[in-house]
């Protein structure tokens, strides 16, 4: 059942506001920005440190929000939700000063390129490029290199598997990866797309716009995107790191996130499934709506604590 806090204060409001269409990339930024509005106050962070990470020819602003300054803490390297085209550094700024503080693990949130001035693979070269940079830093950054962990939600959930996907067997290869909500299929035939095609926040059509604008494929099929930008069409997932999948019970793409657990279970891949009853999609940002929108994060606390206990 829906959470009703969610749909009586969140969804009704959504549903009965007239959206201009087809949505631009302009109008989806701001409705992605304004989510913010329905966090909870997040916690107090002993050190936030704002910073750019140079890789090779890359240079990714980022956010690093460490709880225990002089303690050699987990690292989670973060990448936001937003289609691929919006979301940013304050966006992600409430949700994951709480994972930081209540996971008591050190969290780097990446500002990663946007489609569609920046298309494929620009948001995966920054993603794979912080993400090393943060391996060969950790120490410097007060945290510990052994233990790094590539998260994300939508999205960045992409992100962070195709990271993983690549990184595989290196020594850079992540210890824990974690996916949440993520979007990972563009062929979008899942039966949660035709469930929860409309009304429920994440649609289906903003997915289909979210991944052409991404690939730069304004029509036309998407079965044959790369692998490297979906990550559900690789052909295998053997020798991955532990994962973790967190889907929410009224999203289109509930049912990709679960069969990529499955597969990755079916590969050897030690793999935890949580599916959330009662929240859509956007529930990371809606604990100041529904105080039950918190178990998404909380469900990604335990995880976190496990993988690096």
């Amino acid at each position: 059942m829906l959470d009703p806090r969610i749909k009586e204060r969140f969804l009704d409001v959504l549903n009965a506001t007239e959206v201009p269409q087809p949505m631009t990339p302009d109008t989806l930024r701001t409705a992605v920005e304004g989510m913010v509005a329905f966090c909870a106050p997040p916690p107090a962070v002993a050190r936030v440190t704002d910073g750019t990470a140079v890789h090779g020819t890359s240079e990714v602003p980022y956010r690093l929000y460490h709880p225990r300054p002089g303690t050699r803490l987990p690292l989670v390297v973060y990448f936001h939700g937003g289609g691929w085209t919006a979301g940013s550094i304050a966006y992600m700024d409430p949700p994951l000063r709480a994972l930081a503080v209540e996971a008591g693990v050190a969290v780097l949130n990446v500002d990663y390129r946007l489609s569609p001035e920046h298309p494929f693979p620009a948001g995966l070269d920054d993603a794979r490029a912080v993400t090393a940079w943060a391996h060969e830093n950790a120490a410097v950054l007060g945290c510990d290199p052994a233990r790094l962990a590539v998260a994300g939600d939508s999205a960045g959930g992409a992100l962070a598997a195709a990271v993983a996907l690549e990184a595989r067997g290196s020594v850079a290869s992540p210890a824990h990866q974690l996916l949440i909500n993520p979007a990972l299929d563009p062929r979008r035939n899942a039966p949660s797309y035709r469930e929860f095609a409309t009304g429920y926040q994440n649609t289906a059509a903003m997915m289909e716009a979210c991944w052409r604008t991404y690939l730069g494929r304004p029509e036309g099929p998407l079965d044959d995107a790369p692998w490297r930008a979906a990550p559900a069409l690789a052909p295998d997932l053997a020798g991955l790191p532990p994962a973790t999948v967190l889907t929410v019970e009224y999203d289109p793409l509930r049912d990709e996130g679960e069969a990529y657990a499955a597969r990755m279970a079916a590969a050897g891949v030690p793999t935890t499934l949580v599916r959330c009853p009662g929240l859509v999609h956007c529930a990371l940002h809606l604990d100041g709506v529904a105080p039950r929108a918190a178990a998404l994060r909380q469900h990604a606390v335990r995880a976190l604590t496990a993988a690096f206990a």
